[in-house]
């Protein structure tokens, strides 16, 4: 396999990033010139950890960004800089068990032990606002039901043809862009991959989406509910369980109940079965709480879950099985880590599996008209619910490592107090007078 300087020298590539997603999901990174690139790849580029979110202090010893060459992507629109993802490592060369990445790596590893391969898709939702965020940048996209709206879509054509374009020569198989059920809202789609190939790919696509909106003179935000009366940015999962081999599709069964192997119920039941533990990384901000239980939007649903429950082709559910051999997880917003989200998703289902869990009677009602109460779990109301769930989980501690969760709970409850201490204008409004 060539080198990365011999691959910049052929592809003229002058810089590479050498990327890493903290536990915030936060994207950091060094410019590293094709000169030192090789350097950088043996020996890692160094990062004070304390400057990032990853529960370190000032006086820990420096981290490393070990690069892994596979996941090299050149920067379609500023094709003289690639972007390289990367494993955190301490300085005696032992992987970071923190790091999102690493943590994924370690569940993926967990999988292939057992004989499965597990694949994802992701669904990441935006809003295109203007400069100054106050607003969505396009003051005529004004209808109740925006969604799949034309008019609105195509005034934004310069921008989504420019990032599907991307995606197109990158090779991911993007094969559909749309205007979402927000106001300013966009969805585009690419073709599923292995768990970590997709997360590398969501990452550079959080990146590639700003980027590109910003020499277009907008902001782009997964916020996942930057506007209280229209629909928040969603990341639906698609998950799927292959062989080793990757020759067949484990969660595939046509004699199944919908298409779905058994194998494939067990992996849902241990996702409901862990699902209040999962919103802390699926729902992993304050702001989260303000997508799922919302009340109605503007368009008239949320499309977003309010009970720990699964379906069919049903989208008022977490669970929503609309195919053969695979499932969507709804319950994940805009502000996931792309390493996290599908790390927890998995240690959840291989639990179910080990455990041959059965997911109950499927749901096939409206939840948003008519939850069903006492039939199924709620979800937690706000983070710090969630985060007392995942601290009490056996299964994601176990499977995800007890650094990792005690790092990110750290973090967590930090933040909770952080947004706590601040008094809102809501607040003021309400309270002054009383």
């Amino acid at each position: 396999m060539p080198t990365l300087s011999q691959i910049a020298q052929e592809r003229e590539i002058r810089y590479f990033l050498i990327s890493f997603t903290d536990l915030f999901g936060v994207q950091r990174s060094k410019l590293v010139p094709a000169a030192s690139i090789d350097r950088m790849a043996a020996d890692g580029a160094g990062f004070a950890g304390f400057a990032a979110w990853l529960d370190l202090t000032p006086a820990d010893p420096d981290i490393l960004a070990v690069p892994d060459p596979q996941s090299l992507i050149q920067l379609p629109w500023q094709p003289d800089v690639a972007w390289l993802a990367a494993d955190l490592h301490d300085i005696q060369s032992e992987p970071l068990a923190q790091s999102p990445r690493v943590v994924l790596k370690r569940v993926v590893q967990q999988a292939a032990e057992l004989g499965y391969r597990v694949k994802t898709g992701v669904e990441c939702e935006y809003f295109l606002l203007s400069t100054d965020s106050t607003q969505i940048a396009d003051g005529r996209d004004r209808q109740s039901k925006p969604c799949y709206d034309q008019q609105s879509l195509m005034r934004r054509y310069d921008v989504i043809r420019e990032i599907c374009d991307a995606m197109l020569s990158l090779g991911w198989g993007a094969y559909q862009n749309d205007h979402e059920d927000g106001n300013g809202q966009f969805e585009m789609n690419w073709m599923y991959a292995d768990a970590l190939i997709t997360a590398d790919r969501h990452a550079f696509f959080k990146y590639m989406v700003k980027s590109i909106a910003e020499r277009h003179g907008l902001r782009a935000t997964f916020m996942p509910k930057p506007f209280a009366e229209l629909t928040g940015n969603g990341c639906h999962t698609h998950i799927s369980v292959w062989d080793t081999a990757d020759t067949e599709n484990l969660f595939a069964d046509p004699q199944g109940e919908l298409g779905l192997s058994q194998l494939g119920y067990q992996f849902i039941a241990g996702v409901l079965n862990s699902v209040e533990a999962l919103c802390a990384i699926a729902n992993p901000t304050v702001n989260s709480y303000k997508r799922i239980n919302a009340p109605v939007t503007a368009s008239g649903a949320t499309w977003s879950p309010n009970t720990a429950s699964y379906s069919g082709n049903n989208r008022t559910h977490t669970i929503r099985i609309p195919d053969i051999g695979r499932f969507e997880f709804r319950l994940p917003d805009g502000a996931a880590n792309p390493y996290l989200l599908p790390a927890a998703l998995m240690a959840a289902g291989l639990d179910g599996i080990a455990n041959k869990s059965d997911p109950g009677v499927r749901q096939d009602n409206n939840s948003y008209t008519h939850p069903p109460i006492g039939l199924v779990k709620t979800l937690p109301g706000n983070l710090l619910d969630a985060l007392r769930c995942l601290k009490a989980s056996d299964v994601l501690t176990h499977s995800l490592g007890e650094p990792f969760v005690t790092a990110y709970l750290n973090l967590k409850h930090q933040e909770w107090q952080r947004a706590n201490a601040n008094v809102t204008p809501w607040e003021l409004e309400t309270t002054l007078d009383c």
